[in-house]
This record gives structure tokens, sequence and C-alpha cells, in this order.
């Protein structure tokens, strides 16, 4: 007998391979192509999402994005896109691990394998990170910045409030939602058509701009919420409010492998790039490391590798007990503002905690980021203020001047039409410079400010 019974929630509609696409003006189910005979248990539905993910030019885009160190010359420092992979990697760990125990618990729906769960987290880790513009979190505060200066707020006064607060808040989580469901692959039309249960794993904050009370991070756009709400219907996600669910289970691995790669590798960096010493990280992650291991037998990096590996492997373990430990309250929702690791074994969370307080510390502040973060904004806000103005007029009046007409050519993918009302174009422009590389926006900015003429 099933034990799920008691629950809120249940894993027969949280592991959903539903896909969805619109067909007009609503949201209707659809299919993924038929496979061979027998194909299926080589390539599930989940390992058809992670090729769609991997193969798409959103996935390519993050080697050229920032995961902390912009526009690091040290060939061994992370980008976006190997912060990607080894976050899906850990993700994979901590799922398989969580799928064992929820079969031996009777948990799992008689249709559904351990390795689905892995495999899940995977590519919602994989996805995870796809909305980050260029400069990584700086480049999100410099295009909320801008649009939030009182000098443009002419651009949205045609607005309305719930299309105002998107527009004013860049979010690289909505973003990333954004992109698989709308922008890759089917471009306006279903996007990747991943999974339910993918796009439920992927959201960490399943809410709108205009309900977060007070929390600074959301989710869904305007644009994606009717194709949430047919999501959220499919896994059984419970609502906490007008436009907002409770997460679903499996978005907490994915926001546990994050948080332990972004803690323990960013340190890792921070030895290649000689602003700590192997010592300093050996200090934090001695607190995972049984006794028996030589902590001292060397100050090499490759020794750094090797700590940062068992620290790893400590935490993947403790963290999956966490969440069979609290599994009954994730699925009846009341693991809200809570996260897996603050509750993780003492030894875990401390060691994770003191390891983003020295970066906070020692990194994040450090002259070499500081500088390009702060030319981020003037990056950035020159591109913003080329495209806006165009994309305003276009849309408002018939009058364009030959710069904005040059302007608007530069949205090839997010080309204009007529048919788009102002909100609407303003994400495409959001869409277009969100997209970028670092390297992309740095020399786009040069170039129309004149300075890269010959």
């Amino acid at each position: 007998m099933n034990t799920t019974s008691r629950y809120r929630m249940n894993w027969k509609q949280l592991l959903s391979t539903q896909r969805f696409k619109p067909n007009n003006g609503s949201i209707v189910p659809t299919v993924t192509a038929s496979s061979e005979e027998g194909a299926e248990a080589l390539r599930t539905d989940f390992h058809i999402d992670y090729d769609r993910v991997v193969f798409s030019s959103g996935f390519r885009r993050l080697a050229r994005k920032t995961q902390v160190h912009p526009f690091a010359l040290h060939d061994h420092t992370h980008n976006r896109l190997t912060h990607s992979v080894e976050v899906a990697s850990v993700g994979r760990s901590l799922g398989n691990r969580v799928g064992v125990m929820l079969a031996n618990g009777d948990f799992l729906p008689p249709d559904s394998h351990p390795a689905d769960i892995g495999a899940i987290v995977q590519v919602a880790c994989l996805a995870h990170d796809f909305g980050n513009p260029p400069f990584g979190h700086t480049g999100e505060e410099a295009l909320r910045e801008w649009f939030r200066d009182p000098q443009h707020a002419h651009y949205l006064h045609k607005l309305s409030a719930v299309e105002r607060n998107d527009i004013e808040t860049y979010e690289g989580n909505a973003h990333s939602l954004r992109l698989v469901a709308s922008l890759e692959m089917y471009q306006n039309d279903g996007g990747m058509r991943l999974t339910a249960a993918v796009i439920g794993a992927l959201m960490k904050y399943p809410w709108t701009s205009s309900a977060q009370k007070g929390r600074s991070k959301f989710n869904i756009y305007q644009t994606e919420l009717p194709f949430i709400r047919c999501v959220a219907q499919q896994l059984g996600l419970l609502t906490a409010g007008e436009n907002q669910w409770v997460r679903h289970p499996l978005s907490y691995l994915m926001e546990a492998a994050d948080d332990i790669c972004y803690a323990l590798l960013d340190l890792e960096d921070a030895v290649e790039l000689e602003l700590l010493q192997v010592k300093e990280v050996e200090q934090i992650l001695s607190r995972l490391i049984n006794q028996e291991y030589n902590l001292h037998s060397d100050t090499s990096q490759a020794h750094c590798a090797r700590l940062r590996g068992i620290a790893i492997g400590r935490a993947v373990d403790d963290i999956a007990h966490t969440f069979i430990k609290y599994h009954g309250d994730l699925l009846n929702g009341e693991f809200r503002g809570k996260d897996l690791i603050e509750l993780a074994s003492p030894d875990v969370s401390d060691a994770l905690n003191a390891a983003k307080d020295l970066a906070c510390k020692r990194i994040f502040r450090h002259q070499s980021k500081l500088i390009t973060e702060i030319a981020t904004f003037p990056c950035l806000g020159s591109i913003l203020g080329l495209l806006v103005p165009a994309v305003h007029d276009f849309i408002k009046t018939d009058k364009m001047s030959k710069r904005q007409e040059l302007a608007l050519s530069l949205l090839k993918e997010q080309k204009l039409t007529r048919d788009d009302n102002l909100y609407q174009a303003y994400m495409k422009v959001l869409d277009f410079v969100g997209g970028m590389t670092d390297n992309t926006a740095a020399k786009l900015a040069r170039e129309v400010s004149g300075i890269g003429m010959l």
C-alpha cells in the first residue's frame, strides 16, 4: 500500500511527465514524439528534457557569463556553464539518494524509478541559471536601477501595476523560467516543452513579482503566468495565495545543490586566483572531513580539490537525510521559509555558512571584481538607453528617428511587431539584453557609444 495518501501533495502528480504548449490563446497538453519500442527504457522523458537543455543556445551562452569573477583571465575559473554542470552533478547525486530512500519508504508510484528523481533535479540544476544577465547579480541590479530611475518613469507610465513590477524587477530566476517556457526551441509556442515535473523543480520562487509580499525574488512573469497555472494544477501544487504556490519538493534539492557548489567552489576559484590560501579553505572544509584524512599532506590546489570532493560527498549524504526527515512537511506545504541546508546537521550547515561568509568578506568585495561591477551600470544602461526610447516610440507613435530605426534592427530574434503592446515590447528588450554574454554586452556598449569606431 502506498503511504502518500496522508499528504496533501503526492508523488504521482509531482513526477508528471506532461508537457504543455499554447493553443488559440489557451494552454493545452502536448506529447513527446513516439520512440522506438523499448527505447523508453534507455531515454526517459526526463532524459529528453536533459537533451533539450544541453543543446539549447541559452545553455551555450552560459560559457561567457559571469559566475563570480567577470572576464577572469585564469582558464580554471568557473563561469556559469561550468557552475551549472557541477550543480547538476551534485543535484543528480542528491536526487538519486533521495529517490532510493523514497522507494524504500514506498512513496514512489509503481511506474516511477528512483533515478527519475535524480534526473529531474539534474535538469532543473542545468537550467537554473539560464536567465542570469551579463555580469551576474550586478547585471540584474543594473537593469532594475535603469527602469526605476525617475528620469525614465515616463516610459512605464502606460503599463499596469503588475506589468510595471515585472519590467522594474529583472529577475534571473523568472527569466530562466521564461527561456524554457517561451523563448528557446519553440519560440512563443511552448518553449522547450519540458515536463511539468522539471518545471516544478526549477521554480524556487513560484509566485509573481506582485505576490512577493516583501520577498525580493520571484519566478513568474505575467507572460508565463497562464502556463504556470496549468503546470501547477497538473503537479497538484498547493496554492499559497493569488498567483503563488508552495514549492515543488524537488526544488529544495536543486537549491541545496546550487548552495553547496557556490559555497565550496567559489573558495576553490579564490585559491586559483591567489585571493585565498589553501589553509584558509582547509580550516572550513575540515569540519566535513574524517579525522583519518591527512589534512596537512600538502598545500597544493590539488589538495584543495580533494578536500572539496570529500566535503561535497558529506553534504550530499546529510542533506538527502534531511529531505527525508522533513518529507511530510514538504508534501504538506509546511516547509515554507526554510531550506535544507539551514536544517542539516550543524557540521554541514556551519561549514557551508562559514564558506559563504569568507567569500563575502574576501572575494566578493575584492577590488578586481568591484571595478567591473561598477562599470556594469553604465554598460547596460547605455544599451537600455538606446533601445527603450526606440521601442517606446515604435509602439506609441509613428515618429521614429533614423537612429531609433537602426536600434530596433538589433532586436533580431526579439523582433517587434505592431501586435505587441508596450509590456510585451519591453520584455523583448529584456530578453535581448539579459540573453547577452558579458563579452557581447561590453562590446555592444562600447560600439554604440562610438568609442569602438576607428
